[in-house]
């Protein structure tokens, strides 16, 4: 029996073949993780049993044969894909909101355990005060940084007598050695400290070192934000590591300083180095499903499954005598019984 290529045979067939080129890509890019250069014929293989169950599916519907057991293979063999296309789809489009809402945690944890160590020290004056006095040293530290004003000038003094009004203590003031303003704003923010403060040496180098450390993290990180697209995508990772090293450091010293009774401190792991993994992709695109995440599962979807759909849909069942027949070529024909005289 000779069997005529249709239509409806080539329009199926190349769009296949662009779906499941563009899934074998994915494919290979999301096994990688897992699989390393076999990646690369895994996808091949599982791309090339997907076309060939489409041609299955084709003709068994065509000759009106069951296509049950072969939907069954096919979706059990596109979940693989699916699976390693959901990752390299999602990682390549959501690698950059990973990794700042990653930094911006990061910002948020030291500004926890600033506030954390702060509230565990002691202080010759109420909370209310304290709180005034460490808003006003900041503040006068980053005045006499000031580029366009450095040193102790109009506004840093004022500054320095609101402290004084607030702890009933004179500040002295301190004078650059030669052009260094940052090395006088940290030595002017150390006698406030003092003043402040009734705590050990150990105490106060540590207070010291998370406010530091916290100032300058939170600046590095808002200056890596404002950087394109490409760029936090290949800095990101080694700041988030080295910050996070930093910060749990400081976590671990402020819990042996100030003792376990006072602060507990669990360190923090990088959640970012598991991107490109297939449980992380999913794992975070549960935690914040949104509009972007449901926008990647249903390309995922459609790439993988959305062939077989149209496959059954436009095939008629059991109309091959000869030539396939389908919604693109099927034509009504009948008979028209003309009555005798």
């Amino acid at each position: 029996m000779n069997k005529k290529m249709t239509p409806a045979d080539l329009f199926l067939g190349i769009l296949a073949i662009l779906l499941i080129s563009v899934s074998f890509y994915q494919t290979w890019l999301g096994l990688q993780q897992i699989f390393g250069p076999a990646s690369f014929v895994i996808a091949l293989v599982l791309s090339l049993l997907l076309l060939f169950l489409c041609w299955m599916l084709r003709s068994a519907k065509l000759e009106g044969k069951p296509t049950g057991s072969l939907v069954g293979i096919y979706i059990f063999i596109a979940s693989f894909c699916f699976i390693a296309n959901f990752n390299a789809l999602y990682t390549r489009f959501m690698k950059t909101d990973i990794y700042t809402d990653e930094l911006r945690d990061i910002n948020k944890n030291f500004t926890a355990l600033e506030n954390d160590v702060e509230s565990k020290l002691s202080y010759k004056y109420n909370k209310a005060t304290t709180q005034n006095i460490e808003i006003k040293k900041k503040q006068l530290m980053e005045q006499i940084k000031d580029p366009g004003n450095k040193g102790i000038g109009t506004r840093a003094q004022l500054l320095i007598k609101d402290i004084e009004r607030l702890t009933g203590q004179k500040v002295d003031l301190l004078t650059p050695v030669g052009e260094d303003y940052e090395d006088l704003a940290e030595r002017m923010g150390k006698q406030i400290d003092n003043i402040v403060s009734d705590l050990s040496p150990e105490e106060r180098t540590l207070k010291s070192d998370i406010n530091n450390a916290a100032f300058k993290w939170n600046k590095t990180i808002q200056d890596l934000l404002l950087l394109s697209k490409k760029d936090k995508d290949g800095l990101s990772q080694g700041l988030i590591d080295e910050s996070l090293a930093d910060y749990n450091k400081l976590g671990s010293r402020a819990q042996t300083v100030l003792g376990n009774d006072k602060i507990h401190f669990e360190p923090v792991v990088s959640k970012t180095q598991q991107v490109g993994k297939i449980g992380f992709a999913f794992e975070h695109a549960i935690k914040n499903f949104g509009m972007y995440q449901f926008v990647v599962l249903a390309g995922c979807i459609l790439l993988d499954f959305v062939i077989v759909i149209i496959i059954l849909l436009v095939t008629d069942s059991g109309n091959y005598n000869g030539n396939n027949r389908s919604v693109f070529t099927n034509k009504r024909s009948g008979k028209t019984i003309i009555p005798n005289n």
